[in-house]
């Protein structure tokens, strides 16, 4: 792994490496196609109780991969628009909304920070992005004003990520890998993706950013919205052993002002 403050073509580099992984996590047992659509759910405990009801309201899931987290809140009763920048991780979205029945899903191609053209202005009672999703986004700012623009008036910005104390650790829990207040671009040039280190992922170059909690809550200030709450979680999707004193995801909800 190195770093580099040269990030030119991030974004083609991202999205080749993000289409070839589609057809591994949809085959392989990481994502569990077949148990997700028995009915297994994909959302944590206090995202449900964090976010609430969602049963008559419009949701839309940025970076929403494959869609099982998006298809897991519509089959709460929300009426869900998943977008990503992989077309075949949308095809594979909207593939699984047929094969499951679902009626009030929709899942669209486009870049997160191209988002507000792509809805055409639309804007959504719960605006809302799940695990994984601000490391491959260089611009922490540009995204927070593109997400507040598609809260509807009375709705909220809802995140739940992994927390960027536990992202500069390794896998032990207490070894520091990387540096915290690092804001250049961490380049990785590694085949095989999280859900199969061994799958043969010929566009192997990818482009990460580190992004503080103060980072992003001063972004979502800035850009109009008002902070509700900050939860920090000692346990989620992460990698390290139980017990450990770390901060492993956190959530925030964001409403919007006025």
């Amino acid at each position: 792994m190195t770093t580099t403050p040269d990030a030119t073509g991030w974004r083609e580099a991202n999205r080749a490496n993000w289409d070839e992984r589609v057809p591994v996590h949809a085959a392989g047992d990481f994502y569990d196609l077949p148990g997700f659509i028995a009915g297994r759910d994909t959302l944590c405990d206090f995202e449900l109780a964090e976010i609430g009801e969602v049963r008559g309201k419009t949701l839309l899931h940025l970076q929403c991969h494959i869609g099982l987290d998006s298809l897991s809140w519509a089959r709460r009763g929300a009426t869900v628009t998943g977008l990503d920048f992989s077309r075949p991780a949308v095809d594979v979205a909207n593939a699984l909304a047929s094969r499951i029945g679902s009626t009030t899903a929709r899942f669209l191609t486009a870049d997160v920070y191209d988002a507000v053209q792509a809805l055409d202005g639309r804007t959504f009672d719960i605006v809302y992005t799940g695990f994984g999703a601000l490391c491959w986004l260089p611009d922490i700012a540009g995204w927070a004003q593109t997400a507040a623009k598609l809260v509807a008036p009375g709705g909220f910005l809802y995140l739940a990520e992994f927390h960027p104390v536990a992202d500069v650790l390794a896998d032990d829990g207490r070894t520091v890998e990387e540096n915290y207040f690092q804001r250049d671009p961490i380049v990785v040039d590694a085949p095989g993706t999280y859900a199969d280190p061994d799958a043969p992922i010929t566009a192997s170059l990818t482009f990460e950013w580190l992004h503080g909690i103060g980072e992003v809550v001063s972004a979502l200030a800035a850009a109009g919205l008002r902070l509700e709450f900050l939860h920090e979680h000692d346990s989620g999707h992460f990698r390290f052993p139980a017990g450990l004193p770390v901060p492993q995801v956190y959530s925030l909800r964001a409403a919007r002002i006025g």
